[in-house]
Parts: structure tokens; sequence; C-alpha cells
């Protein structure tokens, strides 16, 4: 029997030459597996197009929950955004695809998982940091790296490779934006993006989001309620967490949210710039840290973000099926036990405008706050109090008054 070789299939170009390439390069027996993550109807004919490039098998694996409670969730706990815009779209979703690929794979008795991600990519990364942490034993082919023996190297150059193998394909060589999509995003590289200097067209780029200056000129409010840190009620009704995503998306996209330009650190070394559209996760993400603003106390809340930080870049650089990862999941969901409430806010023209949040674990005491002195706070404990707190300042400018008298003398 032929040995198998499990591809991680979206159905496009690539992936599509790539079937007929593995079969006569190195005789595998191809078993096409396609994860949903919500990429709609990208998904759309799948069947027909695996099994006219030569796949003896296909599978469509549904994650959408698993990729929203598991990973999205945690993400949104710990408020992790990759330098401080990119809400981790694709790097959420890989891990949860390789971990669906190694089960495939060992299901199948394959000995290799291949992808279609290039050389220069993030991509690469994540997938094979994620396979070799699960399934080491399991041989990774990346073709765009085999130069020597993947000779395409455009869209051209892959149709005429599967016309030559009979595979005929509605795919032009006009060339489009590079994209990937799931639930959480759909993000854009590629072609005048590649140039900083020049500013996107929205009105042909966008796939999820209206234009802010298109979006309607009323705004809209809507309400969220967290229990222990995680979405579980939109304007009053219970949904899991992947239909409030896909609720927010589509408020969030009516009314301009979540697009976001950013030139990235990219992890093998180069700058690269993309244009993401996240509607529903950046709602998702401003009303978690509304929420976190009124019940973490400020020490827990600095730390908190010093980790939300750290797991942004151990997300990005594909180390999720790590002890580091754990580790701060771990702390991340210590500080979520009081993270219950509402959030309410108006969207507006690309804005999201406070309208009220709520816990029964509020530290916010108006009492306290209040200009009115009260009970709980006397205006004379705070003289102590900056006597003590300044103590190292007057300290430091005594003695910086002493040596300058000292050298006048």
């Amino acid at each position: 029997m032929k040995e198998k070789v499990v591809l991680a299939y979206s159905g496009g170009l690539d992936t599509t030459a790539v079937v007929p390439w593995l079969k006569e390069t190195f005789g595998y027996d191809v078993v096409c597996c396609c994860i949903d993550v919500g990429q709609g109807n990208e998904l759309d004919g799948l069947d027909e197009r695996a099994r006219m490039s030569g796949a003896s098998k296909l599978y469509i694996e549904n994650v959408i929950d698993e990729f929203c409670d598991d990973y999205i969730v945690p993400c949104v706990q710990a408020n992790a955004i990759y330098e401080d815009k990119y809400l981790l779209g694709t790097s959420m979703a890989r891990p949860v695809i390789s971990k669906k690929l190694v089960e495939i794979a060992r299901k199948e008795g394959a000995v290799a998982i291949c992808h279609g991600a290039t050389g220069k990519g993030n991509d690469q990364i994540r997938f094979e940091l994620s396979i070799k942490a699960l399934a080491p034993d399991l041989k990774i082919i990346a073709p765009w790296r085999m130069t020597d023996l993947w000779k395409m190297e455009s869209r051209e150059d892959e149709i005429a490779y599967c016309e030559a193998h009979g595979i005929h394909l509605p795919f032009s060589t006009a060339q489009s934006y590079s994209r990937d999509r799931n639930l959480w995003h759909i993000s854009h590289e590629g072609l005048d993006l590649e140039d900083p200097a020049c500013e996107p067209d929205y009105s042909k780029l966008l796939v999820l989001t209206t234009p802010p200056e298109k979006a309607p000129d009323e705004g809209e409010y809507v309400t969220l309620a967290f229990e222990h840190g995680v979405p579980t009620a939109l304007n009053g009704q219970s949904m899991k967490v992947s239909e409030i995503i896909t609720k927010l998306n589509e408020l969030g996209g009516k009314h301009g949210i979540g697009i976001i330009d950013i030139v990235e650190n990219r992890v093998v070394g180069m700058k690269s710039r993309g244009v993401y559209e996240t509607p529903g996760g950046t709602i998702l993400m401003e009303a978690h840290q509304q929420l976190e603003e009124l019940v973490l106390d400020r020490a827990t809340y600095e730390v908190k973000k010093e980790m939300g930080n750290k797991l942004a870049q151990v997300v990005y650089e594909g180390k999720w099926f790590t002890p580091l990862r754990e580790a701060i999941q771990a702390f991340v969901e210590s500080t979520q036990k009081d993270v219950t409430g509402e959030v309410r806010f108006k969207l507006y023209k690309g804005n999201i405008i406070k309208a009220g949040t709520t816990s029964p674990y509020s530290l916010y005491s108006e009492e306290l706050a209040s200009f009115t002195t009260g009970d709980l706070y006397d205006h004379h404990d705070a003289d102590g109090f900056i006597t003590l707190f300044g103590l190292p300042l007057k300290v430091r400018a005594m003695k910086k008054l002493e040596l300058e008298k000292a050298k006048q003398q």
C-alpha cells in the first residue's frame, strides 16, 4: 500500500496544485483535510475539487465551537493583542487546525502532514511548531520551501501544472489579495498593500466591514453579558460564544468597526503590511476590557496586562502547545473569577462608545470617588500618605542640595 500524507487543504489554487505534485513527486496517497474555523462559503465545492485533483479522500472538520471556546476565549480574557493592534485572527486558528490535522493523520495512519504556507510567512512556523509538539514522529512537507522539487513560482505556473494533469479549475491568472478568513477575522495582504505609502481602497478591499464614512448615521446600542470573563449573552439573549461572535460581526461590520491597517514584525524577521477586519472581535475585546476596568484591582491589572502582551507574542509565534502558554493562561483564568457583569455601548461610524458598565463585583465606590468627604476616606489622611510616598524624592533632593552647598564652600 502507498504511504499516506494528510494535506491541509483549503481548495484554493495552491493546495489544489499540491495534490498531484505530492502524488507525482513522492508517490503518496493524498488525504485532504479542510478544517472549518468559520470560512463560510469558501468551503463550497471542495468535494468535487479534491476528487478532481486526485485526492483519495476529503475530510471537512467543523471545529468552530472548539476554536471559539478553547482558543479565542483565552485570548480575549488575556486581552492578547500583538503589537497593540493585531487581534491574532490567523494566529489563534493555526493551533486548532494543526491539532485536527494530527488527529486525522493518526486516524488514517499517515506518515506525513503537508501544508501550503510559504517560506516567508508566519504560518509555516505556527503549523510546524504545533505538529512537532503534538506528533514529533510525523514528517512535515512544505512544498514552497522545497525549491529543488517545487518548480512553480506563480499562479500561472500552478494553473498550467494543473491543466497538464487534466485538472481544469475555475481560477484565472488575475492577481488578487492574499486573504485568510475565519469566524474571528479576515486578513488582506499583497498588491498595493505591499507599499506602506499607499492608502487602501476600502471600497474594493473590505469584505466584512462597511467603511466608517458609509456606515449608518444613527448609532446602535449593544449590551454584552459576561460570566467569569466568558461572553454569555448579547442584548439579553443567551448564546454560545460562536453565536455571539457571528452576531457581533454583523453589527460591527454594519457600523464600520474593527478595520486595522498595520505594519507588523513577522517572526521570520521582516516587516509586513496588512489590513485586518475584525468587527466582532474588536467589540468583544473592548467590552471585556471595560468590565475588567471595574472589577480588577490595580496591581492585578498591571501584571495581567504584561501577561496579555506575553501571550500575544507566544500565540503569534506559534507556541500554543507549550508550558509557557499553559502557565500564562492559568494565571489569566485566575483573574477572571469576578469578571462578571454587563457592558453597554454604542456603535457609531467605526467607534465603540461607552454607555454604562455594571458588575456585582465592581470595586468602584461612588462614596470614595465623590468629592464629598465620607466615612471611608478623610482628606487629612492624604497628608501622611504623600509624605511617605514622596519620601525617596525628598531625600534625594535634600542630598543634592547638601552636595551643592558643599561645592560652594
